[in-house]
């Protein structure tokens, strides 16, 4: 099966989908053109699409009469959708997107994004006929509002807590639990859609007309592509792959607070029919800092910046108060995202049950100091100054960081079987530790207190490399005194502990690539119990760790393979989730995932970097300075 097709039965699988983004809220459209997915006006809203999973979900669909090929791209540095609909009788182009106000340029994109999805419909050969269906269902399905005819050709719905005014040039009609439309297009003609949230209790948004949407059209493509053009550095034969990563990077970052989502979606099985379905409409330190690194890697600092401000607020007090750093926040920097089940929806393709919030938020995890202090040094590579407000609270991170490093964890995974001694947190430590050592004029730190930083990094170090290490299995492991493989210490020679071409490196990535892969060469987390039921599939940002030490362990033509296996799971639209199903090649988990794109952009540019031509050119410029 393609990945990316439906199935044989017409149900659309994770991979069929595209997003629409405004960096505030999200929507998600299958290539049969139904939106499936909207949470407005902010990314954890109550989704008032939901069909995605399942009934009673609601959807909004404009599909041609009978049979039809579909073919799809963005607009290139945007998030900006078009379908191309061919049938017997001709074709027609689908454009959707989320709607930019004309503010929204360079960093302030997505600043002042009106709640509103818009779809537009051009017929540019023969004739077309397209049916429209729009089931708005707020609160995930559980409400049916009722809908009001406010003026030609608008409509608008009451019930529920968000109000919702739909305006067309077409001709629109209710029958109360779904509103209708049919377009019989000529070449040259279109139909216009706009979707806009209210508050019931204001008065209703504007009427949009088809000379305004058309004219959004415009203003959404000029300004995802001024943000776009600061992204430097992307080039060679993984550009488009890299800077559609990056755009869907910019996607997830919730404008008004400087919060970056892990993903925009919740639920999306990581095991099809399985249970393991969590949401990931949060902000995760890990996640968040590890996004900002993949930016920073384009020249993309405001957005540091501005996640810097949000942590800031977020997390005011914590470390004064002796409560330490949360995992993840809400995007508006709340600290208490409990979970919960939904026991109205079905369920991705009968995966159930589907959950709102995450009971992770409460878990202990010290790789977090690590990650921040570990983004704060890339931002300060790039030459953004850390002013002294930040400069004190990642310094009192460092000190955490001394404190916390010897205690036990649930670790990176979050795994719900029990703490331990993981690996990969002891090495985000000292992480922590090496940067606050490297940024110590910034954050204010005297010398006793560098002293003791130093110390205790070079504590961690010696810990790691004798208790991490396993004789029996002949690498690194999971966590101290176990003899399980873990694809996170791949992050030992990217975060530059260890040289990826050290023996005891090349010994941990060969063991990795022979037994904690499928037989493809995708990459698991682990294969250990988690505490949890039901199995997932191979980690897509874990494949792209392998393929970047492959690289950094001048195994160039390997990480070359691997890296095209991974990037070859992209749907049609160059998207990635955060799994990969072992037994077909279906994508799987919440869609598209920060995580996985992340992974992507480090990969391709560390595999660029040991290119042999960027070798030669290396030597040749060691040459020409007079270096032997």
């Amino acid at each position: 099966m393609n990945p990316w097709m439906t199935l044989d039965d017409g149900t659309p699988t994770i991979a069929d989908y595209a997003l629409l983004g405004n960096c505030q809220g999200s929507a998600l459209v299958s290539r049969a053109g139904s939106i499936d997915w909207a949470c407005m006006p902010c990314f954890d809203s109550p989704a008032f699409f939901a069909r995605i999973l399942g009934e009673p979900g609601g959807f909004w669909s404009i599909r041609p009469r009978g049979a039809a090929e579909a073919s799809r791209d963005y607009v290139e540095d945007t998030m900006v959708l078009q379908t191309r609909f061919r049938t017997a009788t001709g074709t027609a182009v689908l454009t959707d997107f989320m709607p930019l106000h004309p503010d929204d340029r360079h960093n302030d994109i997505g600043l002042h994004s009106p709640s509103g999805l818009s779809r537009i419909v051009e017929c540019t050969e023969g004739r077309v006929d397209l049916d429209v269906e729009i089931a708005i269902r707020p609160e995930y399905g559980l409400t049916t509002p009722m809908t009001l005819r406010t003026g030609p050709g608008t409509l608008r719905t009451r019930g529920g807590p968000i109000a919702f005014t739909v305006s067309t040039d077409a001709e629109l009609r209710s029958d109360g639990a779904l509103m209708r439309a049919h377009c019989g297009l000529e070449a040259g003609e279109d139909a216009t859609f706009a979707l806009m949230t209210g508050d019931p209790w204001e008065a209703p948004p504007a009427v949009l007309d088809a000379d305004a949407v058309m004219e959004s059209r415009e203003t959404t493509i000029s300004g995802w592509r001024s943000w776009a053009e600061k992204l430097v550095g992307y080039g060679g034969s993984h550009r488009a792959l890299l800077r559609r990563s990056a755009v869907v990077l910019r996607a997830l970052n919730y404008a008004p607070t400087g919060a970056i989502v892990a993903a925009p979606t919740t639920s999306l099985p990581e095991e099809i029919g399985g249970v393991r379905n969590w949401d990931y409409r949060y902000t995760w330190v890990r996640d968040a800092s590890f996004t900002i690194g993949a930016l920073a890697a384009s020249g993309c600092g405001f957005e540091a910046s501005r996640f810097f401000d949000f942590f800031g607020n977020a997390t005011a007090g914590s470390l004064a108060s002796g409560q330490g750093l949360q995992i993840m926040y809400g995007i508006r920097g709340e600290r208490f995202i409990p979970e919960h089940e939904l026991d109205t929806l079905d369920g991705h393709r009968g995966s159930r049950p589907v959950r709102i919030g995450n009971g992770a938020w409460n878990q202990t995890q010290l790789d977090v100091y690590g990650e921040l202090l570990d983004a704060a040094w890339k931002i300060s590579e790039l030459g953004i100054e850390i002013d002294s407000d930040l400069g004190s609270f990642l310094a009192n991170v460092a000190d955490r960081a001394v404190l916390r490093w010897q205690d036990i964890d649930e670790g990176i995974w979050e795994v719900r079987g029990g703490a331990g001694h993981f690996l990969y947190s002891k090495l985000m430590n000292w992480v922590a530790l090496d940067r606050a050592v490297r940024l110590a004029v910034p954050l204010g730190a005297d010398a006793a207190r560098v002293t003791r930083w130093s110390d205790e990094r070079d504590q961690i170090r010696a810990a790691i490399l004798t208790e991490g290490w396993s004789d029996a299995v002949g690498a690194f492991t999971q966590a101290f005194g176990r003899d399980e493989l873990d694809a996170s210490v791949l992050m030992m020679p990217i975060v530059g502990f260890l040289p990826a071409d050290d023996p005891r490196m090349r010994a941990t990535i060969e063991a990795i690539a022979a037994h904690l892969t499928d037989d493809r060469g995708f990459v698991y987390r682990y294969l250990t119990e988690d505490g949890l039921p039901g199995g997932e599939g191979t980690f897509g940002i874990c494949t792209f760790w392998l393929a970047e030490c492959l690289a950094r362990a001048g195994e160039h033509e390997r990480a070359g393979v691997l890296f095209d296996l991974m990037a070859g799971c992209a749907n049609d639209v160059g998207l990635l989730a955060e799994e990969v199903d072992p037994a077909t090649g279906e994508l799987l988990g919440n869609f598209p995932q920060a995580f996985t794109h992340i992974g992507l952009i480090h990969a391709a540019l560390a595999i660029e970097a040991a290119s042999p031509e960027m070798s030669r050119l290396a030597r040749d410029a060691m040459t020409d300075s007079g270096i032997s």
